[in-house]
């Protein structure tokens, strides 16, 4: 144990207490003497690249393309995506993809070309594969868009001969799962995004991220990597076009980018790079190309449509870690009523259950915890409860006697049950690879409704076990079922959360399959959203957290989980007046506007920073509830068509290179653009525009763009531009939908869409498609489809005309 571990060490034990502490020290020397007996040791070990290409077998959507040493094949699906698998890799099985494999392209063809290489040539994209096993994305007119240099692979040699025994796919006899490293090239002005949830960026700088879901171990602030969601998934936006790269492999690994220089040494480009590291498993990925839009569209076909919140859970929501119990919670939700603030829901956090045992409740702080349910949905205020996975390993537990009956929990390589240390003490772990697994932990949650809770928050799913040495998480050498195929942790850890998220959302559905289940989980992996959304984790309290926390939110988006948003107000500590309202005005604008902290870290509620705060707090609440069926549209949007709620500034003008590099503001949909205050003292900030006139919503000025402006940013607001021309539903002063028009530059026009919900069930939406010109001093709105509007229109733009 060095220094560091010593100071981890007093952590834990000051976090949980001295009698958990001693607990979590016995864990961690338990799962380090079980790796050292489990896991393979170091042994030689055989550098390989693939050599030279032998032969090609063509075969639907592409081939296989045999080299001396491996084999890669090559298959463009139906919509455009390529799929890459080397030493017999296939996209199957695999925990991202939706349901079946997509359909290959008929019309892509596998032919030779002049340098004794081959490609697969399809209308949407070409691949060229060299002769050594480099490859090439590159769009249809051959612009290359992505370079992967032959990969190299570092194969375990367990026998004196092995070395020379060669399949023909190349790998030596006797050799584990090999580790591997892949090296990419892009263009000199391409910028990355991505990679789940990361505090840097959300554009990502030159530096070395690792794909390893972990808890921080405390509150995060930019520059503490990796976090609890992590992502193979990158998205690099380039003056030649966008392109997400998904590498379909859940073990640890890390991905070091470069940024490329242009006119670097005599006049020439120096390409970025990627070079991406994995300890083991499959190297096999995804490229699918086009604008930004299509790009999400395509990834979403892939991986699943996300899971649509049901419409409350798009209003204001509180969370606390230390409410007193019932009497609180009701006090709580009193004063929102009686000072006319907005509440959707409250969210129960570990302290409500029976001594932090998962699936009970504390019954002398909640003695009737439906009744309270009942009481507060009469007002329209939800419960939500926190779920965790560890399971109180004690054999008077319901769950783990239930759980222990269906062979539920982990186990280590000698068939032992794997012990960590959470909050309820010495627990085990469901195995959630397992279906049968999933399907009992899914019936769990007919515990929670009974209780009267509409919605649940799974926490500590990376799943955590405490230690003061080692990792946080379980034993790499614990087994997991992984669907049949049998594994260890290694390859089960960051497919851990999404598991999870995976039981209880199709739990839910089962057990109200009229409803539409409302999840969110701290940890996942690529296809989480089929399940939910996520939320931040424990961000740090403070300016530099805040920033961190719209990264987050902008980077999950481009990976494909649009609704997720920050602990208003920062996690660990007691915000300033002024920062806990410039959080609250960012929240107000993001998908999950949830306020929530830390046992010590002072309330939440906004009466608690004084008058002045409560009426500009009060102001943006109100403002998010006008433009909840705005939210509505876009969270139906989202399930369509994979777009995110909330966008980077470029996401319409990808080739504008001001707008890549811009990352303090964002758009909100199509039609809004959003410039949250991220410092202390600014009342006045400059904001990056895209092409095109754009209204500030607070005072009607109209600005044109591209270009930078500088816009009042008051206390009692947040910069909040709207799109010329832009038609968005809001809710009308009697509390139905009405279409609020921004007056289109003449000749120029403008266009929305509203996708009504018809309620929190299951029901196919409908989307109304609406455009806007000038005529003279006239606004014109119609629908595309000829019918009538059936909304009142409330037109703005033109007060200075």
């Amino acid at each position: 144990m060095d220094g560091r571990d010593l100071v981890r060490s007093v952590r834990v034990v000051r976090a949980v207490g001295p009698a958990q502490g001693l607990r979590s020290v016995r864990a961690a020397w338990r799962a380090r003497r079980a790796d050292a007996q489990a896991l393979p040791r170091r042994v030689a070990e055989r550098a390989r690249v693939p050599g030279a290409a032998r032969d090609a077998e063509p075969q639907p959507g592409g081939g296989l393309i045999h080299f001396a040493r491996s084999s890669l094949r090559v298959r463009v699906a139906a919509g455009g995506a390529v799929f890459c698998g080397w030493d017999g890799a296939g996209p199957e099985p695999s925990y991202a993809l939706a349901g079946a494999c997509p359909e290959v392209d008929a019309r892509a063809v596998l032919e030779p070309d002049t340098e004794g290489g081959w490609r697969v040539v399809s209308e949407r994209v070409m691949v060229a594969v060299s002769r050594h096993g480099a490859v090439e994305v590159r769009t249809p007119g051959g612009m290359v868009l992505r370079r992967e240099l032959p990969p190299r692979w570092w194969d375990r040699i367990d026998g004196a001969g092995a070395a020379a025994a060669v399949e023909r796919a190349g790998r030596p006899e006797g050799c584990e799962a090999s580790r591997w490293v892949q090296r990419s090239e892009v263009a000199a002005d391409a910028r990355f995004f991505g990679l789940g949830g990361r505090a840097h960026g959300p554009r990502l700088r030159a530096g070395t991220y690792r794909l390893w879901n972990t808890d921080p171990g405390g509150a995060f602030e930019p520059g503490d990597d990796p976090l609890s969601l992590t992502m193979p998934v990158q998205l690099v936006v380039a003056d030649a076009g966008t392109h997400l790269v998904f590498h379909d492999n859940s073990w640890d690994g890390r991905v070091a980018l470069r940024e490329g220089v242009e006119g670097a040494g005599s006049g020439h480009d120096r390409p970025g790079t990627c070079e991406v590291r994995m300890d083991g498993g499959p190297l096999r990925y995804w490229v699918l190309a086009g604008t930004p839009a299509r790009v999400l569209q395509g990834w979403t076909a892939l991986t699943g449509a996300p899971a649509l919140p049901p419409r409350w859970a798009l209003g204001y929501q509180h969370a606390r870690w230390g409410f007193g119990g019932e009497a609180e919670v009701r006090r709580v939700v009193a004063g929102y009523k009686e000072r006319e603030l907005p509440l959707s829901a409250v969210h129960l956090d570990i302290d409500h259950f029976d001594r932090h045992r998962v699936f009970t409740v504390d019954r002398e702080r909640y003695p009737d915890l439906p009744g309270l349910a009942r009481e507060l949905r009469a007002d329209g205020v939800r419960l939500v409860s926190i779920v965790d996975p560890a399971v109180k390993a004690d054999p008077g537990d319901a769950v783990y006697e239930g759980g222990a009956a269906a062979d539920a929990f982990v186990r280590d390589a000698r068939g032992r049950e794997v012990r960590g240390v959470v909050w309820p003490g010495e627990s085990v772990y469901p195995d959630f690879t397992d279906a049968r697994v999933r399907k009992w932990w899914g019936g769990l949650y007919a515990e929670r409704l009974a209780q009267g809770f509409s919605g649940v928050w799974h926490d500590m799913n990376e799943p955590v076990s405490f230690a003061p040495f080692g990792e946080s998480t379980l034993p790499r050498s614990a087994r997991h079922a992984l669907e049949g195929r049998g594994g260890d942790h290694r390859e089960a850890h960051n497919v851990y959360g999404l598991a999870m998220a995976r039981a209880g959302f199709e739990g839910l559905c089962e057990l109200r399959p009229d409803e539409r289940p409302f999840l969110f989980s701290r940890s996942g992996w690529a296809g989480m959203q089929r399940y939910g959304g996520t939320w931040s984790g424990d961000v740090a309290t403070g300016w530099p957290g805040l920033r961190a926390s719209l990264s987050l939110v902008l980077g999950l988006g481009l990976c494909g989980v649009p609704y997720s948003g920050p602990d208003v107000g920062g996690f660990s500590a007691e915000p300033s007046r002024e920062l806990y309202l410039r959080w609250f005005q960012l929240g107000a604008h993001l998908p999950l506007f949830r306020t929530h902290s830390a046992i010590w870290a002072g309330r939440r509620e906004p009466w608690e920073y004084g008058i002045e705060v409560l009426g500009h707090a009060r102001t943006a609440l109100r403002e998010r509830q006008r433009l909840l069926p705005y939210f509505g549209t876009l969270g139906q949007l989202a399930r369509l068509t994979g777009a995110p709620y909330v966008r980077p500034v470029w996401w319409s003008s990808p080739r504008d290179r001001a707008l890549r590099d811009c990352e303090d503001a964002f758009l909100l949909g199509d039609a809004l653009l959003v410039a949250p205050v991220l410092e202390g003292g600014v009342t006045r900030r400059p904001v990056r525009l895209p092409r095109g006139r754009w209204y500030d919503t607070a005072t009607g000025r109209a600005y044109d763009g591209p270009g930078q402006v500088w816009v009042d940013a008051p206390l009692s607001r947040i910069p909040v531009l709207a799109r010329a021309g832009a038609v968005l539903p809001v809710a009308g002063a009697d509390g139905g939908t009405e279409l609020e028009v921004w007056a289109p530059v003449a000749g120029r026009g403008g266009s929305g869409l509203v996708v009504p919900d018809a309620g929190d069930g299951w029901q196919r939406p409908t989307v109304e498609r609406f455009t806007s010109r000038r005529e003279g001093g006239r606004v014109v709105v119609e629908r595309r489809d000829g019918g009538a509007v059936g909304y009142p229109v409330r037109v703005r733009g033109l007060e200075g005309e």
